[in-house]
């Protein structure tokens, strides 16, 4: 709906906002002022003052390519399944950001009710995920995911995981040694990407850091073709560094 301008009257100065959010929501994946000016009949010079109001108050964000997304003031009026599913949409746009900064598809899991769940990917036809071939639930001893959130647990935890799920032998580099895989384990710093090397898939590698909000266990992980391999440590490095949106993302 257009509306002419009136800065003057705050009535319709809540009008025009309402309608910059209202246009804004539309669009999941971001709008720029252009396309926000055009649904709104808001001249530009006026928007620009109007966004940086609502982008102060946190009710919407402008992303790395100036668009507009969103903000979480917006998200915490919500309630529900709307809320929800504005979560979710808002953590996708993180995660798709994250798969262009690394070159590489994204996963986002967490250890639920004593299963691996992988909850959201971010991939593309130029950043393929990798090929689910045998389930992530039966295989947190041999993928970065699985061993990032068993790292997690205590010793009775992992205990009970493989008790449920044997360590079977998915490639020639699989752990399936109970002692080494939890010595392995121990021994992961907090603050080291855990490496998938063809331990889950040939020709696949991975890598997973620690991302907890609340008590539950969680991880960010990327994958890479084998013949990317020399990208992955570097890869790693940026998915740690930009870690912190998407566990902002999933405290809200």
């Amino acid at each position: 709906m257009a509306l002419k301008p009136e800065p003057t009257a705050p009535f319709h100065s809540v009008q025009y906002a309402l309608r910059v959010l209202e246009s804004v929501s539309k669009h999941g994946n971001g709008v720029t002022d252009a396309q926000i000016s055009r649904e709104t009949g808001l001249p530009t010079g006026h928007l620009a003052s109007l966004l940086l109001t609502l982008r102060r108050e946190g009710y919407v964000e402008q992303v790395s390519d100036g668009a507009y997304v969103i903000g979480a003031s917006l998200l915490l009026l919500g309630s529900g399944a709307a809320r929800r599913r504005a979560l979710e949409d808002r953590l996708q746009l993180t995660l798709s950001e994250l798969r262009d900064s690394v070159g590489a598809a994204v996963y986002l899991s967490r250890y639920v009710d004593g299963e691996v769940s992988v909850t959201q990917v971010a991939d593309g036809p130029l950043t393929p995920a990798v090929n689910e071939w045998v389930d992530f639930r039966s295989s947190a001893h041999a993928s970065a995911v699985g061993k990032c959130l068993l790292a997690q647990l205590d010793h009775d935890g992992r205990r009970d995981h493989i008790s449920r799920h044997r360590t079977a032998r998915l490639t020639s580099r699989t752990i399936t040694d109970e002692k080494i895989l939890f010595s392995q384990l121990d021994a992961q710093s907090a603050t080291v990407p855990v490496l998938d090397l063809q331990e889950y898939a040939v020709g696949t590698v991975c890598a997973a850091v620690p991302l907890t909000a609340g008590s539950a266990a969680g991880c960010l992980a990327l994958s890479l073709p084998i013949e990317d391999a020399h990208r992955l440590r570097s890869a790693a490095e940026t998915l740690s560094r930009r870690a912190a949106p998407v566990l902002l993302s999933l405290a809200l």
